[in-house]
């Protein structure tokens, strides 16, 4: 066996020196990991408030994604973290180059909720999404990492009597609600919108055109109107 010789710098061995290097590192990564944007690269935004549904999965199970409590309590996260687990670490990421505001004709039916990316398939699924409660008229939040700023927000919500637990997501269920202008680059954007003659559950497909590039950026929130 090895003695372990004292350090005679500081009278410390070389391990007690490390240790609390080790501890440093370890606080480091534990607060690297709670920031809202680690782990994403190109990161951008995406809307909070009502949560959209891969920030929703994030918040909700990002720290707990293994609980197979998840299956029963939350199984439309649970199937999107099954199908693929990164349409949540990049929740900030479903963007798409080059649209040249074309949405609707480059974006089929049925893949709103996933920006027309294959990756968050999962995302476009009709099922029991945890809604978020609002009244007839709510604030919509953008948390946008990078402060890019938009173009334009264009807000939609579903038809009375479409039912998201049943249905897909397609132009035709939709109403434009809001057509925002321009906003500055800025980390958090939020503008109102009202949803009167609607009750009951509801999907709020949200189209924010950023301001730096031709990227656009397409979420569907899970709402509640009351």
């Amino acid at each position: 066996m090895r003695s372990r010789k004292a350090d005679h710098t500081g009278g410390r061995t070389r391990s007690a020196v490390r240790q609390p290097i080790r501890v440093l590192a370890l606080v480091l990564t534990m607060m690297v990991g709670i920031l809202p944007w680690a782990g994403v690269a190109q990161a951008h935004g995406t809307i909070i408030n009502p949560r959209s549904r891969a920030y929703q999965c994030w918040q909700d199970w990002g720290n707990n994604h293994t609980n197979p409590a998840m299956q029963q309590q939350d199984p439309m996260c649970y199937q999107a973290f099954q199908s693929n687990p990164d349409t949540m670490w990049n929740w900030m990421s479903a963007l798409r180059d080059g649209l040249g505001g074309q949405f609707q004709a480059r974006t089929p039916d049925g893949q709103l909720c996933s920006n027309g990316l294959s990756r968050n398939n999962s995302v476009n699924r009709a099922g029991n999404w945890r809604r978020s409660n609002v009244g007839r008229s709510f604030t919509v939040q953008l948390y946008d990492q990078a402060s890019h700023g938009a173009d334009f927000f264009r807000v939609y919500v579903t038809k009375q009597g479409f039912n998201p637990a049943t249905q897909t997501v397609g132009w035709g269920n939709l109403d434009l609600i809001t057509t925002t202008g321009r906003y500055a680059p800025a980390q958090n954007i939020s503008f109102n919108v009202s949803t009167s003659g609607r009750t009951g559950p509801h999907v709020l497909f949200v189209i924010w055109q950023a301001s730096h590039l031709d990227q656009a950026y397409m979420w569907c929130s899970d709402i509640n109107i009351s």
